[in-house]
């Protein structure tokens, strides 16, 4: 369970000693090659549906400018600009290897002019403040070294009235489906992922990152610390994902 302000996630590292950060960075680009592999494996493919619901929760603000935080592959700033059709996205991510990645696929399928990549700290956003209509992030919190922060960063570079939208693995509260979700986390899923990227660490952190997170009120008393309003959550799947949003 979550201490309620970040603190505990924030000491769930991939590799042990040192700063989480560059553990961060470490670890996913190693894992990068994998990475889309071991998203639709893990989830079953149902990671696509819980990002085409945290997309319609912006549909409304019609944003022209979106940032993607912790973009990975770029699947989510992809899947915002086919529904979405915003003027430009930017997306950023400590991971050079898993940027590399985005940026193959955005060029495949010709959007390099409607989606942008940056590699960059979500600890200090290279962005000046007020200029993104929609902050998004996806499966990413979980990995910031300060999460208090991170929040007030995506804050900072919000304009009035935009929309934060963080979608992020959850624990399932019911002890049935709890005893089901542990022995997949924590047993098939790192014996899967050091199969396929043969780091055993990297899939060991995950179930670790995932229980550490703040969840649910915890994680939207954050959203409100940063000064965002209207904060809500929705638990998807048993449980397992949850869509936060707020509003600045």
């Amino acid at each position: 369970m979550s201490d309620g302000n970040g603190t505990q996630v924030e000491q769930v590292t991939p590799y042990g000693e040192g700063a989480k950060t560059e553990q961060v960075r470490q670890m996913f680009d190693s894992i990068a090659p994998a990475y889309d592999f071991m998203n639709r494996a893990m989830t079953m493919g149902i990671d696509i549906w819980w990002r085409r619901l945290a997309v319609k929760r912006l549909r409304g603000i019609r944003p022209k400018h979106i940032l993607d935080v912790a973009t990975g592959t770029g699947d989510f700033a992809i899947q915002l600009n086919e529904s979405l059709r915003p003027e430009h996205i930017t997306g950023i991510d400590l991971s050079q290897g898993m940027l590399d990645e985005a940026c193959r696929k955005v060029k495949a399928k010709g959007l390099d002019n409607a989606i942008t990549f940056e590699q960059g700290d979500c600890m200090a956003l290279p962005m000046q403040d007020g200029v993104f209509d929609a902050v998004t992030v996806a499966f990413g919190v979980r990995n910031f070294e300060h999460l208090q922060q991170g929040y007030q960063e995506m804050a900072r570079v919000l304009k009035p009235g935009g929309m934060l939208c963080v979608l992020e693995l959850s624990t399932p509260t019911n002890p049935i489906i709890r005893w089901f979700y542990d022995v997949y986390t924590l047993h098939i899923i790192p014996w899967l992922g050091t199969l396929k990227s043969g780091d055993k660490s990297a899939y060991r952190y995950l179930p670790q990152s995932i229980a550490a997170v703040p969840q649910g009120e915890d994680m939207l008393q954050l959203m409100r610390n940063a000064g965002l309003q209207k904060a809500a959550f929705k638990r998807l799947t048993l449980g397992v994902c949850t869509i936060y949003t707020a509003v600045k």
